[in-house]
């Protein structure tokens, strides 16, 4: 029974079918009280919305996110498809947006539309963490190299349309892609500003090129999914309003959420003309289709929908902020397992690290345990000292490497200078007598006997992210978690 479906049935037709249980007369009694029609009544209509809203979040939100990323290289934080787009530097100190200070990351669009697009990875030198994942238009994993192994050797990717029948290159790893658009994201991991350089050569060595079907071969130019790209059968898409101005910092899940109801429907509606869902989510569409969202249509609500359709999207915000109950939650520490990646029909699953953790891989890609409160509850403060008691070899067990981060609430770095931004597993950290380790978490220095062993945090309430590169199975499912963060 999958939990996290919290997709509703009309409260009227569930009271007459269980009445039906009970007798004839009831049964009688329940129509005449309620005609048909009153299934459009405000509260099953609401909830409806909020169906609908978590449902299609994720594919805005990545909408979004390819509509910011995409355009002329020579603008800010933009680049053609099909091209990537290297980070060259370490992140600064106040960088918003939860950033990776262990890592450069190398991210690109794909169109798969016309043809195959193949993208060839260069080995990971011994040693030297790499991880390709790429994700489908629905934030759904189509491909995590960290799976397999957190030391690839050369990797050579062809993402192509469902069904399609060409040729690929002989040692190609063939992801079928449905949707049309697909997002790619190399990480490779840099030991601090020094060794920025090295990784700096491994970008170089990566590289996309659409697949232009062979002389001779018998590639089908079509994709198989009828009716997808271009712009449906009509050709021409429905346009839909621009996005509000956003401050840099703003993630495209908070963009997304801040969209009224026409203008997310609207996007919606032209998203899935280009990115069809999959066949289980049949019924859903289904109840897109009688709110009047279908792909590659016009979006047009009558003002005395707007009602209901706030009211439905502040419910959905509602469960976009809530943890989902099939988290793993331990000593304070909240993270995901088993569903990640691979969301099938949990919408809510799927709609809520589309909004809190972008990019998700799958369990055994990443995790990310993340820390908002003191053993006691209270909230992190940097204020106060804190101490993470790891027991004897109980430090995060990872085929990869480990990290530990304080990020402000909102998710930005420390914007003072401060020693280092995060703990790993390459620091030296020194050991207590019985093979313990102590790491204190302050904005304050714990003094010299204590820095190797310290993890200076913002001022102010903050937040712990520890990221698990291809953790083991024990932190997947929750037998192993971080130690809780004790107030000293």
């Amino acid at each position: 029974m999958n939990l996290q479906r919290r997709w509703t049935f009309p409260l009227n037709a569930a009271f007459c079918l269980s009445a039906s249980l009970a007798g004839a007369g009831l049964l009688a009694g329940c129509a005449a009280t309620k005609p048909p029609e009153a299934k459009a009544s405000t509260g099953w209509v609401k909830d409806q919305v909020a169906d609908a809203y978590t449902f299609g979040f994720p594919l805005v939100a990545s909408d979004i996110a390819r509509e910011r990323a995409s355009g002329n290289a020579a603008q800010s934080g933009r680049a053609p498809l099909n091209t990537f787009r290297h980070a060259s530097a370490l992140p600064p100190v106040g960088a918003a947006g939860w950033a990776s200070v262990d890592t450069l990351d190398s991210t690109a669009w794909l169109d798969v539309s016309a043809d195959p697009v193949v993208v060839s990875l260069p080995a990971a030198p011994r040693g030297r963490y790499l991880d390709a994942r790429a994700f489908d238009a629905w934030t759904n994993a189509l491909y995590s190299s960290a799976d397999t192994t957190p030391y690839p050797k050369m990797q050579l990717i062809a993402f192509v349309p469902a069904g399609w029948t060409g040729t690929l290159p002989a040692d190609a790893t063939r992801v079928e892609c449905r949707t049309r658009y697909v997002w790619l994201s190399v990480r490779v991991r840099v030991n601090g500003t020094r060794d920025v350089r090295e990784a700096r050569k491994l970008q170089t060595a990566m590289h996309i090129e659409p697949l232009a079907p062979a002389k001779g071969s018998v590639a089908d130019a079509t994709p198989a999914v009828t009716g997808a790209w271009p712009g449906g059968s009509s050709g021409q898409q429905p346009a839909v309003p621009p996005l509000p101005a956003a401050p840099l910092t703003a993630s495209p899940g908070a963009q997304a959420e801040s969209l009224d109801a026409s203008a997310f429907f609207a996007r919606l509606a032209r998203s899935l003309d280009d990115n069809p869902p999959a066949t289980a989510d049949t019924p859903a569409m289904s109840r897109l289709a009688a709110i009047g969202v279908k792909p590659g249509e016009p979006v047009q609500f009558k003002t005395t929908d707007a009602p209901v359709l706030d009211a439905g999207i502040a419910e959905a915000r509602e469960r976009l902020s809530t943890v989902p109950p099939n988290a793993i939650t331990k000593n304070g520490w909240t993270w995901f397992g088993d569903g990640v990646g691979n969301y099938g029909t949990d919408y809510t699953l799927r709609a809520y690290l589309a909004r809190r953790q972008p990019a998700t891989s799958t369990k055994d890609g990443e995790a990310k345990p993340v820390a908002l409160a003191d053993s006691d509850g209270h909230a992190l403060n940097g204020a106060n000292a804190y101490v993470l008691h790891f027991a004897p070899n109980q430090l995060p067990p990872v085929r990869g490497f480990w990290t530990l981060t304080a990020y402000t609430k909102d998710g930005a770095l420390a914007d003072a200078k401060v020693p280092r931004l995060s703990i790993s597993d390459r620091d030296r950290l020194k050991k207590n007598r019985d093979g313990s380790i102590d790491v204190i978490v302050s904005s304050d220095s714990p003094g010299k006997a204590r820095a190797s062993n310290w993890l200076p945090a913002p001022a102010g309430e903050f937040q712990l992210t520890m990221r698990l590169y291809a953790p083991r199975p024990q932190a997947s499912d929750g037998s192993w978690a971080p130690p809780p963060v004790e107030r000293h």
